[in-house]
C-alpha cells in the first residue's frame, strides 16, 4: 500500500509520514513547500513539489507512485488571515481539494483522508462537541473546511471512494525536536515567544463562564494525532465505501491559564500572565467528545499536556538556545 501525503512536509504532515513508516506503510510527501520544509521528508520518501491546483502534476504523481489512498492535509490555515483573503483560502481550500479528488477518483485510488478542524463547529454551546453538534463555522478558514467534508462526502457516495473527515482540536507538542511547530499562532508556542522576550505570556479574557475564568479548550498531541491517521486509512483500505467523520482530541478540557501555569513549570520560568481584553470570537469552552472514534476504530489519546508541552519546549529551544534556563 502506498500513501500521499499532501502536505507532507507541514507540521502534521512530517507526523504522519514518520507515523505511516512505524507502521510498514509505504509514504510519498506531496508538498508545494510554501510552508513546508523539505528537510521534514524523511530519507527513503519521495517528495514531490507541486500545488493540489496543478491536476496534471497530482495525476502523474498518483500514477508514478501507484497510490492507493491519499492524506490530504495541505491547506491554508490562519483564521485571521482567511478574513482577510477569503477568495485565497476558498482558492486553495476548497478548488484544490476538487481538483485532487478528480485526479484521485480518475486513478481509482481506494481512500481519502481529508484533515477538517474543530473550526467547522464555530462557538458551541455544549460541555462535549459530538460529532453532531450542528456546524457553524466563524470564518472563512472554518467554511473551508466545512465545505470540504461536503465535497470529500459527495464524492465518495457517489463514485464508492471510502473517505474521512478528521476533525482535529488544539495540536501540539513534537515527536522530536526537528519536527516541532515553527509557527507562532497557537497558544503553546506564542506563549514561548514571551517567555522568550522576557515578557509575560497573556491572557485574552479572563470573565468567561469557566472554573478560573479563562478559555477552556482540548489539547491533542501531534504523535497522538498522526496515530489516528494511520488507524483511519487502514480502515478505509479495508471497508470499501466506508464514510467516516471523527472528533480527534483527548476529551479533557484544560483553560488557557492552566495551560500557562504547566508551561512554566516545564520551561523553569515563573512568569505570571497579564490580562488583556478577549478577542473577538473566542469561545468560551470547546473541548471535543473523542468516544466515536474509540468505539469505531479503538483509537485513544496516550499522551497528556505535560508530554505536549515538554516536547514542543525541547523543539523551541533547540532553534532558540537562548530561552533555555540553566
Amino acid at each position: 500500500m502506498t500513501w500521499l501525503i499532501t502536505g507532507g512536509a507541514g507540521y502534521i504532515g512530517a507526523h504522519v509520514v514518520r507515523a505511516m513508516r512505524e507502521a510498514g506503510e509505504r509514504a510519498v510527501v506531496y508538498d508545494d513547500l510554501s510552508t513546508g520544509i523539505a528537510e521534514r521528508v524523511p530519507q527513503g520518501v519521495s517528495l514531490v513539489v507541486g500545488s493540489t491546483l496543478d491536476g496534471d502534476r497530482v495525476a502523474r504523481a498518483l500514477a508514478e507512485h501507484e497510490v492507493t489512498g491519499v492524506v490530504h492535509l495541505a491547506a491554508k490555515k490562519q483564521v485571521g488571515e482567511s478574513v482577510d483573503r477569503p477568495l485565497h483560502y476558498y482558492r486553495e481550500n476548497v478548488e484544490g481539494l476538487r481538483v485532487l479528488l478528480e485526479a484521485v477518483t480518475a486513478a481509482g485510488v481506494g481512500a481519502f483522508v481529508f484533515s477538517s478542524s474543530a473550526a467547522v463547529y464555530g462557538m458551541p454551546d455544549v460541555d462535549l462537541v459530538t460529532e453532531e453538534t450542528p456546524c457553524a463555522p466563524m470564518s472563512p478558514y472554518g467554511e473551508t473546511k466545512l465545505a470540504g467534508e461536503w465535497l470529500v462526502r459527495a464524492t465518495g457516495r457517489a463514485t464508492g471512494l471510502a473517505t474521512a473527515s478528521l476533525r482535529y482540536f488544539n495540536v501540539a507538542g513534537a515527536a522530536r525536536p526537528e519536527l516541532a511547530d515553527v509557527g507562532v499562532f497557537n497558544l503553546v508556542p506564542m506563549v514561548f515567544e514571551r517567555l522568550t522576550e522576557k515578557a509575560p505570556p497573556r491572557i485574552f479574557g479572563d470573565d468567561y463562564p469557566t472554573p478560573d475564568g479563562t478559555c477552556v479548550r482540548d489539547y491533542i498531541h501531534v504523535v497522538d494525532l498522526a496515530e489516528a491517521h494511520v488507524t483511519t486509512a487502514r480502515a478505509l483500505l479495508s471497508s470499501p465505501g466506508l464514510d467516516l467523520t471523527l472528533n480527534i482530541g483527548r476529551g479533557e478540557g484544560v483553560s488557557v491559564r492552566e495551560m500557562i501555569d504547566t508551561i512554566n513549570a516545564v520551561t523553569g520560568y515563573d512568569s505570571p500572565p497579564t490580562v488583556t481584553p478577549r478577542r473577538p470570537g473566542d469561545p468560551a469552552r470547546v473541548v471535543a467528545s473523542a468516544d466515536r472514534i474509540a468505539t469505531e476504530l479503538g483509537w485513544k489519546a496516550k499522551h497528556d499536556v505535560h508530554d505536549m508541552i515538554t516536547s514542543a519546549w525541547q523543539g523551541w529551544t533547540r532553534r532558540h538556545p537562548e530561552a533555555a534556563r540553566d
